[in-house]
């Protein structure tokens, strides 16, 4: 079958039989490792009548971690959203092991929602249509939205668009596609960055670690933080063609030359093998090897914000 949509390497999806290895084979066997559903994970009230209100131009960007992948990100005048999902479960039977750090009632108006690519983690639409907001989304996703009323502009890789005075570019990623039983790489997948007049944020989306990140740290040099995946890695001879692990994480962030490195896709939803509190542990382990400063290094509670401006 021709698929739409490969990434930069040429590559496309696990294959049907090496899904079904880790799925069911591995599973009813015993081969996967065990860890509980539920762990502690940090979360603080957000403070609502600070983020009623978005940093002006020239104050930076304010970035609150919403649990997962999903942030509210404010810069200039305007708050966006980047893949939020929001709601107690996802798929119905997955259910969230920490609450939302800010739930949809209690946002603040959202000039735009962002969405890197239609996994059900990152694309939920009773959230999206909830907030109400425009869409910002790769290639082929109008289908996803039609019937919700929700505008939807469409990005191919380092393509731009402009929401206010910021501009919001569509980057790519190592990942994949699918939302059905027959669309298989047809809707495209990419990261954000997100850029004002005082600060550069990028939102890697779900992705495997590839040379790409180079090519985003050149075409978009001085990015004062980067919003990266440090969960879903368990087992690897599976999950690392899609998702990175803490170490590789460190590793993208070397690669992007970001000033600030803030964690997420960790803690809040059990997708894959590994305990939901062990990637900070190992992120701090590499962290340390590297002997990095401390003070770039950000595992937010959910719900708690960050500051970050250029220079």
């Amino acid at each position: 079958m021709a698929l739409r949509f490969k990434n930069l390497d040429g590559s496309g999806p696990q294959p049907f039989n090496t899904v079904f290895k880790w799925a069911f084979l591995d599973k009813v066997t015993g081969k996967r490792r065990k860890s509980p559903d539920r762990a502690p994970v940090p979360r603080v009230e957000p403070d609502l009548a600070t983020l009623a209100t978005p940093p002006a131009p020239g104050e930076g960007a304010r970035l609150t971690w919403l649990g997962h992948a999903s942030w509210l990100v404010q810069l200039d005048g305007v708050s966006l959203l980047v893949d939020p999902v929001l709601r107690d479960a996802i798929n119905v039977v997955i259910h969230r092991n920490v609450p939302p750090g800010v739930p949809v009632e209690k946002l603040p108006p959202i000039s735009a929602s962002l969405v890197s690519h239609n996994h059900y983690d990152h694309l939920d639409l009773p959230t999206l249509q909830g907030v109400g907001a425009p869409i910002v989304t790769g290639l082929g996703h109008e289908r996803v939205f039609r019937g919700s009323r929700l505008p939807v502009t469409e990005l191919d890789w380092w393509r731009s668009t402009q929401v206010g005075p910021v501009t919001v570019h569509f980057v790519p990623s190592q990942h994949w596609s699918r939302r059905g039983l027959n669309d298989v790489n047809e809707m495209l997948w990419g990261g954000f960055v997100i850029e004002g007049s005082s600060a550069r944020v990028y939102h890697s989306g779900d992705t495997a670690y590839f040379e790409g990140f180079r090519e985003i740290g050149r075409r978009f040099p001085d990015l004062d933080a980067a919003l990266l995946p440090i969960g879903a890695y368990d087992p690897a001879w599976f999950m690392s063609r899609q998702h990175m692990n803490p170490e590789e994480a460190a590793q993208s962030f070397e690669d992007l030359g970001a000033r600030q490195f803030l964690a997420m896709h960790w803690g809040t939803f059990k997708l894959t093998d590994e305990p939901l509190d062990e990637p900070p542990v190992r992120l701090n382990a590499e962290w340390s090897r590297r002997g990095w400063p401390s003070e770039r290094l950000h595992v937010l509670a959910v719900g708690a914000s960050l500051t970050v401006r250029r220079g």
